[in-house]
């Protein structure tokens, strides 16, 4: 094990390094691809989506949002600038949704040939009835035909994807979010494409609110050379639907709804700023992390005067761990598995923007100021900011994509999202790797060359690990965001099939500081690192740089079926609300904790005997 205060060679660190060999008879294996990590998002809106318009006030564009990717300041809806302080991300994708795209900017813009034809009196008082009804796969209207102006929104999104591409430099993408609704149930998806050939105009909920039937689409799309990945986000949200047991009709899943599924969702979004899909505590007793910004009040429905009430929502079927076991139950009873996915974060920011570093955090939509957000008491009791503060202070400053690829082109980021190579992190740009593989070297942890030796001896992160002699290592090597706190802990995951039934374990396997996990309870011990809640300095004498470590598993069987992934813990931190407080000299708010833990996650890899 290797917690390090010091910074290795950098190219030990951000990229796996050309190397070759020995292989039998006197031949050299080939060099594996040279991999760096990028960071992106993959789910930010604009004005082209009904409800940033709408509610949020929004006027950015396409070309805001990636402007703002490239580090560049854009205009919040109440008027401030907003701007990365962690610097350019890598790749961007801008997923409006697909349900009424670019419709409300239209309606509004007196001059535009749907405002005059439409004849409606108020158009942003008709935006309710537009996205509730597109949410529930209706449309608005008969006096309502948005058709074209979404396919000319839509291509002006491409194109807007083409000017701000840079390959090498920075990275866009088509995409669009589907937002089936059913009943208040969270099924959306954000669409992916390869590339800038895309369909004429996005299918969304109104074409079907059944998912399954976008993944149909996505098929018919890929045959005509058009691929694309959708990722689910907000499972927490889903009332347990985004994961059931069933297929949309409530028949039992089959090989067919796993294979089509698999196809068309190999990644899912773990976490954003509507909370962390990654488990619950009523799901996972034991695991002490689990509450991290998960949304307690994820049930939404509409009372007897048809306002919005908030409820707790349901846990199963609604986060990923839990589905990630029902999977190899699956895959033991039926032969299938239609969980089988790797793990991407990103922000679901409606403000052109994503809202993910909690020192620099300007909410969701209609959230912009600690007021609106509820972590700082309203001077004057206005009704208007009853709904955002409801539901605002329960959000995130979450999240990021981390992708291995072999350079920052739509080619390689895709190929890498379509292997599942990839990681999520909760904000911080933590770079995070994890590879299996039998017979690593023992001192690969203090080798400068060790990702590259670990990826050719074995599998990286969202790979399947193949049995063998003998038992499988684990590598696992983080780097800590040089922005961000030290590292504090780095774990594994380990879900496995018993008996029939599916059970977890999280162990730390690395500690910094120099202690190590107790070989009992598989814990590192506290590292003493503290927050000042007066002004949020943390400790700057606790933590590592990096974390690197070989590990078996104590309670490996080569015939049980298991997955196995990475988590990593930086040191404690002040959350967003914590930061607006101090900033208005007013008391932290109770009603959520006033620090956070900021981690990331690997993509699992799965041992099938």
């Amino acid at each position: 094990m290797r917690p390090k205060r010091l910074l290795a060679p950098v190219a030990a660190l951000i990229c796996v390094c050309p190397f070759a060999t020995a292989a039998a008879a006197g031949k050299t294996a080939p060099a594996p691809p040279a991999r760096t990590a990028w960071f992106g998002e993959l789910h930010v809106h604009t004005a082209n989506s009904i409800d940033a318009y709408g509610m949020g006030g929004v006027r950015a564009t396409p070309d805001d949002a990636y402007r703002y990717g490239k580090g560049a300041a854009i205009a919040h809806p109440l008027g401030y600038p907003i701007r990365l302080t962690s610097g350019p991300l890598d790749f961007v994708a801008v997923t409006d949704h697909a349900e009424y795209f670019g419709v409300l900017p239209a309606l509004t813009d007196p001059e535009h040939p749907l405002a005059k034809d439409s004849g409606m009196e108020d158009p942003i008082g008709a935006m309710v009835t537009m996205f509730t009804d597109a949410l529930t796969g209706e449309r608005a209207g008969d006096e309502l035909d948005p058709e074209a102006v979404v396919r000319d929104a839509w291509h002006a999104t491409v194109e807007a994807a083409e000017r701000h591409y840079e390959p090498g430099r920075f990275t866009t993408f088509v995409a669009y979010e589907y937002t089936s609704m059913p009943s208040f149930a969270n099924l959306h998806r954000n669409v992916i494409f390869a590339g800038t050939e895309v369909p004429a105009v996005p299918f969304g909920a109104y074409h079907s609110p059944n998912p399954e039937d976008l993944w149909t689409w996505l098929d018919t799309q890929r045959a005509r050379g058009m691929d694309a990945v959708a990722i689910p986000h907000n499972s927490n949200w889903s009332q347990g639907l985004m994961f059931a047991r069933t297929d949309y009709a409530g028949e039992p899943l089959d090989a067919e709804y796993a294979a089509q599924r698999m196809r068309n969702e190999p990644l899912i979004e773990i976490t954003q700023v509507k909370g962390t899909s990654e488990t619950h505590p009523l799901l996972s007793p034991n695991d002490e992390w689990a509450g991290f910004e998960i949304w307690e009040k994820s049930a939404t429905f509409l009372d007897a005067e048809g306002a919005i009430q908030l409820a707790d929502g349901a846990t199963t079927g609604a986060y990923a761990r839990d589905a990630l076991r029902a999977g190899l139950e699956m895959e033991a009873g039926k032969g299938i598995n239609p969980y089988a996915f790797g793990f991407v974060g990103a922000s679901d920011g409606h403000n052109a923007a994503g809202s993910f570093e909690e020192d620099n955090y300007f909410g969701k939509l209609g959230d912009g100021s600690p007021q609106l957000r509820g972590s700082v008491p309203a001077e004057v009791d206005d009704e208007d900011t009853a709904m955002p503060t409801a539901m605002a202070l329960e959000w995130g400053a979450s999240g990021l994509a981390g992708v291995w690829a072999e350079e920052n082109s739509r080619e390689s980021i895709f190929a890498a999202l379509r292997r599942k190579e990839t990681f999520a992190t909760s904000g911080p740009r933590i770079r995070l790797r994890f590879f299996a593989g039998y017979d690593l070297p023992p001192d690969l942890a203090d080798r400068g060359d060790a990702p590259a030796l670990a990826d050719a001896g074995g599998v990286p992160m969202g790979s399947d690990l193949a049995r063998s002699e003998g038992e499988p290592d684990f590598f696992l090597w983080a780097l800590r965001d040089p922005n961000s706190a030290w590292l504090q802990r780095g774990q594994v995951v380990k879900l496995w099939l018993e008996g029939g039934e599916s059970r977890e374990r999280v162990f730390d396997v690395v500690c910094s500081d120099g202690l190590s996990p107790d070989p009992e309870t598989h814990r590192c011990p506290d590292n003493g690192a503290g927050v000042n809640l007066a002004d949020c300095s943390y400790s700057h004498d606790k933590g590592a740089v990096e974390l690197a470590t070989v590990w078996r598993d104590p309670g490996f069987d080569p015939a049980q079926r298991a997955t196995y992934y990475a988590r990593v813990l930086e040191n404690p931190t002040c959350r967003w609300s914590t930061w607006d407080a101090i900033r208005a000299g007013v008391a932290p708010t109770t009603a959520e904790a006033p620090t956070i833990q900021e981690r990331a996650w690997s993509s699992p890899i799965a041992y099938r005997p």
